[in-house]
């Protein structure tokens, strides 16, 4: 990861590893959907809405969340693990916003614990302007969405999992 500006975050899942592993090779697209409230699907495309509150300040966008790839991997630990490879832009102005591409790999803290972590990188648009714009306010917004889309993917995972263990 040597361009654009990097972003991390992580959150957990009480269930094994293995369970989140397969929810997401199965349906990664529908996760991030129901997750983030998407609007529509579309051309092998998910759009989604990232949004975050900052006081009493609102930021939401529609975009478009692609999974390019998914693959097994090596966690910090030594243990399996598994990387999704995700890019998003903007569905409605991609020159306006940010574009991201980010890799969720997922693995084991314990036997029953899984962590998803996250690891981005975005390029503010509008060059210079940009560039100001990202270093007064930019980043934080960035670093909320990503953070809310991260723990939304993570509570809509512990909910829809609880759900088909009681059935």
């Amino acid at each position: 990861m040597s361009q654009g500006r990097e972003l991390r975050c992580y959150d957990y899942v009480n269930r094994p590893y293995v369970e989140v592993r397969d929810a997401l090779y199965a349906d990664a697209h529908g996760i991030f959907a129901r997750a983030t409230n998407a609007a529509a699907s579309r051309a092998n495309a998910l759009v989604a809405q990232l949004h975050v509150r900052l006081g009493a300040i609102a930021v939401a966008a529609d975009v478009d969340i692609k999974v390019l790839a998914a693959e097994a991997t090596a966690s910090p630990f030594g243990t399996k693990a598994t990387r999704f490879a995700l890019e998003w832009q903007s569905a409605h102005s991609p020159g306006l916003f940010p574009a991201m591409k980010a890799w969720l790999t997922v693995y084991a803290l314990s036997s029953s614990e899984t962590q998803l972590d996250f690891e981005g990188l975005y390029d503010p648009p509008l060059g210079l302007i940009g560039d100001a714009v990202d270093a007064l306010l930019g980043r934080r917004i960035a670093e909320a969405c990503v953070l809310r889309f991260v723990q939304d993917v993570a509570e809509l995972l512990r909910h829809e999992m609880a759900q088909v263990q009681r059935c």
